[in-house]
């Protein structure tokens, strides 16, 4: 079963056989593009490879969204907001009205050419909130749980509740656009200039910096949230439902002043509007999943949609909601629809969820894109002419946690591509977390990206209690946690008394690159079952420095996809600050490397995130 996520962002498909995920990629990482909407051709290719198939072969095809009732949506949203959206309606009308209204003739028409004419499996439309809510159950390791869906919107659907059990999926609630958290963030996502689908992840970081002091505004103003989580925006203050634009004068006049230039100074306002509306999403997010919980009677809740990959919310969830356990869609956007998609139509047709009685989940890791044989790296270093030694299976793991310990950043390329936005051990740049300066160096002269950006931890599972106040396993490094008392450090008096980003420069625990300004840190817990080549590294690192954390943030610059070959990881590695470079067993010393040529500034030519 080929799932396929397309035409608005984040791009990808997915390969499932028999209920279980075997391939999945993101377009982006083919194309070069960030967050790329096109139809994900060079995605499809690398799926079916991966698992030998023909596109003949393939019981079916599934969308990720039913094109014909989005049409209906945007149609009855232009209607109900006429004469205001009249503009962006005489730009956009055409390809509604033509191929986006017919999406799934395309998405025919296109897998037509990458058969070469032959025969197609018929295509089928699953809901957008469906294949959110089965991208989250289905791989999950449990028999039965409550499922909660939160984005920006589908079709119609906003947020979700949901009952799984066994291979079904009942749904119990849902709120409708226009009224949506998720726009709600994404509107002080780009009130604070950053770029909306892309920027949220900055707003949530940039939070620990301010102070809620608008969050009773954003209550009483903007968002009527009840008891249960239910809730309504004033749309009076947004624009979203008829422009381009998130938000209009009415919210400039409630937040002191015009929205932030894009790229322009940050300051005591945007630290404090993140922080609020960060507040204010935790709490609908916290409701929501107690009532959720409460309707299905569940101890075991279930996060998709782009929501979920706040992981601030999350470890909230988890820590204060009443359940046992959460579990979180690696993939939880609009990439992971392709999965749900396919997971959807594939126990739709009877497939089983074997891996439940494993109690694992089906996800592999989320290590489900392509990898490259060491045949394919050594060819492509002699090509080169790329200096690099060649490390047995237990060397490996010692020399990389030696330069590691002595302050050397290092790209780490292993195995198969990471599927969502998260690297995870395999597209992977290392640091030691112990040093107070690795953060500021990582950010800006490594990732070329704004300073206050915070980076993970990744923590050998079964040390993790003693070093992060987590109460479960994160290995998608979508929950966050405090950093455990008996490793935080004392902050004094004159550095207490610091705003804003002079916050960064006081260490507040034993791996200071990793403990956000509040004290906290987005964890991921890494298993030899999982990931046993990554295990083997911070067992190394452990055992030379008592430490069992690496800082782990992806492998890429800012504005970049993660890096997907070798070839695009070398270009990395001699672009920045990197020292080392690992693909698979091949090691590459920066100073050994021949002088690193190109013309013109290669920065020009990727764009701001």
């Amino acid at each position: 079963m080929l799932g396929i996520s397309a035409y608005y962002h984040d791009s990808a498909a997915a390969l499932v056989v028999d209920g279980v995920p075997v391939a999945a990629a993101q377009e982006e990482r083919f194309s070069r593009q960030r967050h790329d909407p096109g139809f994900p051709e060079r995605a499809v290719a690398s799926c079916l490879r991966e698992a030998g198939l023909r596109p003949d072969e393939l019981a079916a095809v599934a969308f990720y969204e039913d094109p014909a009732l989005k049409f209906r949506r945007v149609l009855a949203t232009w209607l109900a907001t006429a004469p205001h959206g009249f503009p962006v309606f005489r730009r956009a009308f055409p390809q509604w009205t033509g191929w986006k209204r017919r999406a799934l003739d395309d998405v025919r028409a296109r897998l037509s050419a990458v058969a070469g004419g032959g025969p197609l499996p018929p295509v089928v439309a699953h809901r957008h909130h469906a294949s959110h809510a089965a991208s989250a159950f289905f791989p999950s390791p449990y028999p039965s749980a409550a499922v909660l869906c939160v984005d920006g919107v589908g079709e119609w659907a906003t947020t979700t509740l949901w009952h799984g059990r066994g291979t079904s999926l009942l749904p119990l609630a849902e709120l409708r656009f226009p009224h949506s958290l998720g726009m709600l963030y994404s509107a002080f996502t780009y009130f604070c200039g950053f770029k909306v689908d892309s920027g949220e992840y900055k707003l949530m970081g940039l939070a620990p910096y301010g102070k809620p002091r608008y969050a009773r505004l954003i209550r009483e103003r903007l968002i009527d949230v009840k008891a249960d989580g239910s809730f309504r925006l004033d749309l009076r203050y947004f624009t979203f439902q008829y422009g381009r634009t998130m938000t209009g004068r009415a919210f400039e006049d409630l937040f002191d002043g015009p929205r932030r230039t894009p790229e322009g100074p940050l300051t005591e306002r945007e630290f404090d509007l993140a922080a609020s509306v960060q507040q204010v999403t935790e709490e609908v997010v916290l409701r929501l999943s107690r009532t959720v919980l409460a309707r299905t009677g569940e101890r075991r809740l279930c996060l998709a949609g782009g929501v979920a990959l706040n992981c601030v919310a999350n470890g909230r969830v988890s820590a204060d909601s009443g359940c046992e356990e959460v579990w979180v869609q690696p993939a939880a956007g609009d990439a992971g629809g392709a999965l749900g998609a396919a997971l959807a139509e594939s126990h739709r047709r009877g497939a089983p969820r074997a891996h439940v009685r494993r109690g694992t989940d089906a996800m592999a890791g989320a290590l489900l894109g392509p990898a490259f044989s060491a045949g394919e790296v050594e060819e492509f270093l002699r090509r080169g002419g790329y200096p690099a030694v060649r490390l047995p299976e237990r060397e490996l793991p010692e020399r990389v946690a030696g330069e590691l310990a002595a302050g050397k950043v290092v790209g780490w390329f292993q195995g198969r591509m990471e599927f969502g936005p998260r690297a995870l051990g395999n597209r992977s740049i290392l640091a030691d977390p112990r040093d107070p300066e690795t953060q500021s160096t990582l950010n800006l002269k490594t990732k070329f990206r704004e300073s206050f950006r915070p980076f993970a931890p990744a923590v050998l599972a079964e040390e993790a209690k003693d070093w992060f106040e987590l109460g479960q396993e994160s290995p998608y490094m979508l929950l966050t946690a405090q950093v455990a008392a008996a490793r935080r450090r004392e902050v004094d008096a004159e550095a207490a008394g610091l705003t804003g980003l002079d916050l960064l420069r006081v260490p507040r625990s034993a791996v200071p690159a990793v403990t956000h300004v509040d004290g906290s840190a987005r964890v991921q817990t890494v298993t030899a079952d999982r990931n046993p080549r990554f295990r083997a590294l911070l067992t190394a690192f452990r055992e030379r420095t008592g430490c069992p954390v690496l800082v782990n943030t992806s492998f890429n610059v800012r504005g970049e996809p993660i890096v997907r070959d070798p070839a695009e990881a070398y270009a990395c590695f001699m672009r920045t600050r990197i020292d080392l470079l690992v693909l698979g067993d091949f090691v590459l010393d920066k100073r050994d490397q021949p002088e690193w040529r190109e013309e013109g500034d290669w920065r020009a030519a990727i764009p701001m995130d």
